[in-house]
């Protein structure tokens, strides 16, 4: 792994833990469909604007309509729902049990890789699972 990825992912991590704090504040005074509404006009709003400003637009228009197709997928599973369970759960309870325990997509996320994507069950997967789950259980 390069310099380059592992700032990139630090930067990532920072930004991610971070956010649960402000969503934790932002919850208080509102519902979550309205957080997650907000959340998202103002991604849409910066991306537009981006895409527009550095002439990529044509890029968003011209990708292939299986792309769009799951990345809307995504973005409704994640972007949506996920968001929306989350800050459900958040508002109703302290941000160091919520968070923790939304942070287990990885597993989800290996579990399919392996059965859906064919990928290997290595002795590192498995003792990163174990670990997800003991980490679950102790935060509970």
């Amino acid at each position: 792994m390069t310099l380059k990825v592992l700032s990139l992912l630090l930067l990532t991590a920072i930004l991610w833990g971070s956010t649960p704090i402000i969503e934790k504040y932002a919850l208080t005074g509102s519902q979550p469909l309205i957080g997650v509404t907000v959340r998202s006009l103002a991604i849409t709003f910066i991306l537009i604007l981006f895409h527009l400003f550095s002439g990529r637009w044509r890029e968003v228009v011209e990708l292939p309509l299986k792309s769009k197709v799951l990345f809307s997928l995504s973005g409704i599973m994640a972007g949506l729902l996920g968001m929306l369970t989350y800050f459900y759960a958040l508002k109703a309870s302290p941000a160091s049990k919520a968070v923790p325990i939304a942070a287990t997509y990885p597993l989800i996320a290996a579990l399919l890789g392996i059965i859906i994507l064919g990928e290997n069950l290595t002795a590192s997967k498995l003792i990163g699972t174990v670990l997800i789950i003991a980490g679950v259980w102790m935060v509970k």
